[in-house]
């Protein structure tokens, strides 16, 4: 025992395990790596929505036919509506052109103006006919033409297209928001990281103040002292590292699973009702996107890389200032 205690002591050099415990600067490179991978996550989730949101919004537009059934101003050439879908199924840049049926349009409105069950309310309760609707979807990578709009009020007059572009630039510029705020964070976090590294390591410093004088009298260099802070340093961030990444793992797995009607259409939240362990563990891990397991391993490297730069610029610059 005594022989292996002595090992230990020539391994460590400067006795650092005592000088800068295993428990304090793990567990604050813990907690901040934790939240850097919350606002990695948050980064990775933003810039997903901002694409599927945009691509969506950008690529319909919708058409709004008054009185959409009606051909009185033009009945040898069927009813407005009829005139409208003509234009659109005509326009290269239309993909699909599909009028919305009264029942959904109605269920559409509900909210504002109930379900009908009540005597008075309802879309049916309307003084005026509700406009017929018309969803446009256009091919990837074009746009409506500029003189569309004209042409279906030509038609028809008192059509309107209403363009969706202006939502899309809201939905980009709130993501790019989102992103920016979440790269603010992980600038915070790495600022604290570096602080509390070289914080243990000026710790460190001075508990072995004069260990360190003696064996810097006796000529040892600036590297070989930068060097055993540094690499007690960085196994201690490294443990951090991978202990607050596992730790993150469970409460991201939660908020992609919470995450996943915003990012997949209808068709893709089968399977988010089990409730069975391993079909809820399955699901959780497959809402994860890609980028984010790919970054999440990332993390605990990044840690000890930042404990290793900081106490080699601490110790260094400490030394410096020895007489």
């Amino acid at each position: 025992m005594v022989r292996l205690a002595g090992r230990k002591r020539r391994a460590d050099g400067l006795a650092l395990r005592r000088a800068m415990g295993d428990r304090l600067l793990p567990a604050l490179v813990a907690a901040m790596t934790f939240l850097a991978a919350l606002a990695l996550a948050g980064a990775v989730g933003a810039s997903l929505l901002a694409q599927r949101w945009s691509a969506g919004a950008a690529s319909i537009l919708t058409v709004q036919v008054p009185d959409g059934d009606s051909g009185s101003d033009a009945p040898e050439s069927g009813t407005r509506l009829q005139r409208v879908m003509a234009i659109l199924s005509a326009d290269p840049a239309v993909l699909a052109a599909t009028p919305v049926d009264r029942a959904r349009l109605a269920a559409l409105l509900a909210p504002w103006l109930g379900d009908g069950a009540q005597p008075g309310f309802g879309a049916g309760a309307l003084a005026l006919p509700l406009p017929s609707v018309v969803q446009v979807r256009l091919r990837p990578g074009l746009s409506a033409p500029g003189d569309l709009g004209a042409r279906l009020d030509q038609a028809a007059p008192g059509t309107l297209a209403e363009r969706n572009q202006d939502w899309s630039d809201r939905l980009v510029a709130l993501t790019t928001s989102l992103q920016a705020c979440a790269g603010l964070a992980l600038l915070v976090v790495a600022g604290v990281a570096v602080a509390v590294v070289a914080t243990a390591t000026r710790a460190g410093l001075v508990a072995r103040r004069q260990a360190i004088e003696i064996i810097h009298g006796l000529g040892a260099d600036d590297g070989y002292i930068a060097g055993r802070f540094a690499g007690r340093t960085t196994v201690l961030a490294l443990s951090g590292g991978i202990a607050g990444t596992v730790l993150s793992v469970p409460l991201l797995l939660l908020l992609c699973r919470l995450g996943a009607p915003l990012a997949a259409g209808t068709a893709g939240l089968a399977g988010l009702a089990d409730t069975r362990p391993a079909t809820w563990l399955l699901e959780s891990v497959r809402r994860v996107p890609l980028p984010l397991w790919i970054a999440l391993p990332l993390l605990p490297p990044l840690a000890a890389t930042i404990g290793w730069m900081t106490a080699q610029a601490t110790v260094r610059t400490w030394l410096r200032r020895l007489p």
